[in-house]
């Protein structure tokens, strides 16, 4: 039997019509305010969705091959494993070239481009049984290296548009989108594999009709949008063409100061040499302004603390998902196949709200207390599932306990959500003031690529030596680690004049003084 009640294009439809309608809410609370840039970055994180990691497309790549091709789950892994591998090689390397680069929006429109192409060769290419693996790893080495431009670019445009100040509540806005992107890649890809199985191929449609609208979309982004110190995290807010000529605080909680040109050319400083001064139109203060070297952000405690934390987060997290799939694929077949799309929808479906959460509460409790109830989500996840799956043995399955199982990915809706949304927060809170924003978001951002990779092996290891109870069990202690270490080790990083019950008035007569402090503080470093 064929489900053909709603056809994929009218649940598009339908989404892009609840996005349309979350828009124009933005629109009306920001009456009077040129915010088409903004607008804009909300269009570009839906599209970018499926692409942003390549993580989705890379689950729904191993279905394909599996079911499709016939590989074997080690020829699957091994795929996978490269993928995560380059991304961990390039990630840092690529949010450097972000920082240089006033190409942004260009590298990230190749990026979204290239991986599109890369999963299309994928589709295309791939022979019976792994004939032509080699093919196979060297396409996913590539993807893999050009997919880690995406996280340090879309954020780092964000930056670029908002500052830091007007972080919080467009990367809560981004991380909705994604999600809700992906949840609507994810739902159409699973019909349409449904209804084609098991010649699953015609679903990496989707692929290129989401790089069709990132591509449209970033080209609607004009370069003096972009305030490029802004966006290495050099200064604390962006100054582009829409900001009100004259102080104040706008609407996304950031301080307006009087506007200035935009600086389109590359303001990279390595850090080692002292400014220079031939820029006429330059300001004492703006010729002070330099990056941190890449030497002293890695020497930050607060910093590696905290990468060390995002690696462990993901190697204990990273494989859950894959062996909920699999749990609940047992049954084979077509219905396997939609029940493990069904295991990305409910959590992606609950991310959405998850982001909106963290938007709105971190700068009103702080980035530390909503991270932590991320983190413990996790373990609390494990509990549950390694329960369902005592019973599930003891009693047999039913379709009653796989709908239950697949109501734990609520959790992974709570933490993965929460995660997505605060660690870019958290890097951005740590990196203000050093001109290394993107750098420092692919310091964090590898450590999570390579404790996914990690966690794959782990994960199937430990189900197929051990069982899948006693694995959830393992990655559950696991996912301890890191919440304790967050809970104990690292202090809260929301700056206190972010917070909307601070004083108005007082934040906005300070902000030079601030500046001034944080100048004070980095020249001091460099004469050391």
């Amino acid at each position: 039997v064929r489900i053909k009640i709603f056809s994929p294009r009218h649940i598009l439809n339908a989404c892009l019509l609840f996005v349309v309608l979350c828009d124009r809410h933005s629109t009306m609370a920001e009456a009077g305010k040129d915010d088409s840039a903004r607008k804009t970055l909300t269009w570009v994180g839906l599209f970018l969705g499926e692409l942003r990691d390549g993580l989705t497309m890379i689950n729904m790549q191993s279905a394909f091959l599996i079911a499709s091709k016939h590989y074997t789950e080690k020829q699957a892994g091994a795929l996978f494993f490269v993928f995560g591998i380059s991304q961990f090689l390039f990630q840092t390397p690529a949010g450097y070239i972000m920082d240089y680069s006033d190409k942004k929006v260009h590298l990230l429109a190749f990026a979204a481009i290239a991986t599109t192409t890369l999963t299309v060769i994928t589709a295309m290419t791939a022979e019976e049984n792994g004939a032509n693996l080699g093919w196979m790893i060297f396409i996913k080495f590539l993807q893999g290296a050009v997919t880690a431009l995406i996280p340090c670019g879309l954020n780092s445009i964000t930056q670029g548009i908002v500052g830091t100040v007007g972080m919080t509540q467009q990367v809560s806005r981004n991380e909705m989108m994604n999600h809700l992107g992906t949840a609507i890649i994810v739902f159409t890809g699973s019909f349409i594999a449904y209804n084609q199985y098991p010649d699953i191929g015609t679903l990496f449609i989707v692929s290129p009709i989401s790089c069709i609208g990132v591509v449209y979309f970033l080209s609607r982004i004009k370069p003096d949008d972009i305030d490029h110190d802004a966006a290495r995290g050099l200064v604390i807010e962006s100054k582009p063409t829409d900001v009100a000529q004259s102080g104040g605080v706008d609407s996304q909680g950031g301080l307006n100061q009087p506007a200035a040109v935009n600086k389109t050319t590359p303001s990279f400083n390595f850090g080692f040499s002292a400014p220079t001064k031939d820029d006429s139109s330059a300001t004492a203060s703006q010729e002070a302004l330099r990056a941190d070297t890449p030497l002293q952000v890695m020497r930050d405690p607060i910093l590696l603390t905290f990468t060390l934390i995002c690696f462990l987060f993901h190697a204990a997290n990273g494989c859950i998902l894959p062996l909920v799939m699999q749990s609940l694929a047992l049954e084979g077949g077509r219905s396997g196949i939609l029940l493990s799309g069904f295991c990305i929808i409910v959590a992606q479906t609950f991310m959405v709200g998850t982001a909106k959460i963290c938007g709105e509460k971190s700068a009103l409790y702080g980035r530390k207390i909503l991270f932590l109830i991320g983190f413990f989500s996790v373990p609390l996840r494990c509990l549950i599932l390694t329960g369902l799956l005592y019973l599930r043995d003891l009693n047999g399955s039913s379709l009653f306990l796989q709908i239950v199982i697949l109501s734990t990915q609520v959790l992974d809706g709570i933490g993965a959500g929460a995660f997505g949304t605060m660690y870019i927060l958290v890097t951005s809170d740590i990196s203000g003031g050093t001109g290394r924003f993107s750098l420092t978001l692919g310091i964090t951002t590898a450590a999570m690529s390579i404790g996914g990779t990690v966690s794959g092996y782990l994960g199937e290891a430990l189900a197929e030596d051990l069982g899948y109870r006693e694995a959830f069990i393992i990655l559950g202690i696991l996912a301890l680690v890191p919440a304790l270490l967050y809970l104990f080790c690292m202090p809260e990083t929301l700056p206190t004049q972010y917070t909307p019950g601070a004083n108005v008035q007082k934040v906005t007569t300070n902000v030079e003084e601030e500046k001034e402090r944080l100048l004070s503080s980095k020249n001091n470093s460099h004469q050391v």
